[in-house]
């Protein structure tokens, strides 16, 4: 997750509260996937970025994750996502997603 989006995940959660939040990632591989999911978690484990240090606890979700397909409009989920679920490793992704979120994330959908 680049030093940007690091910046407004953090400005967001201080404006908003890290219980109204929800951080969907949508990464084609499980181990970026989770890498996101435990920057916005746990804090940046590579320590550069504006989280280093800094554990949010945020609910993370992958776009692939049945909590967030089952929340979107089915028609517009298969035009933006239906193509990536064929090609993406889906069960791994999930897997990598769920696991930080257990160990990290405060708060849920």
């Amino acid at each position: 997750m680049d030093l940007e989006i690091q910046q407004r995940v953090k400005d967001l959660t201080d404006k908003y509260g890290a219980e109204n939040m929800v951080v969907v990632i949508g990464g084609a591989e499980a181990e970026a996937s989770g890498l996101s999911a435990e920057t916005v978690a746990a804090g940046d484990p590579t320590f550069a970025g504006p989280l280093a240090g800094i554990a949010l606890g945020l609910a993370v979700y992958h776009v692939v994750e049945p909590e967030i397909k089952d929340a979107c409009d089915e028609s517009v989920y298969d035009e933006q996502c239906g193509m990536m679920e064929m090609v993406l490793e889906v069960d791994e992704i999930i897997s990598e997603v769920k696991s930080v979120r257990d160990q990290f994330s405060k708060y849920s959908v």
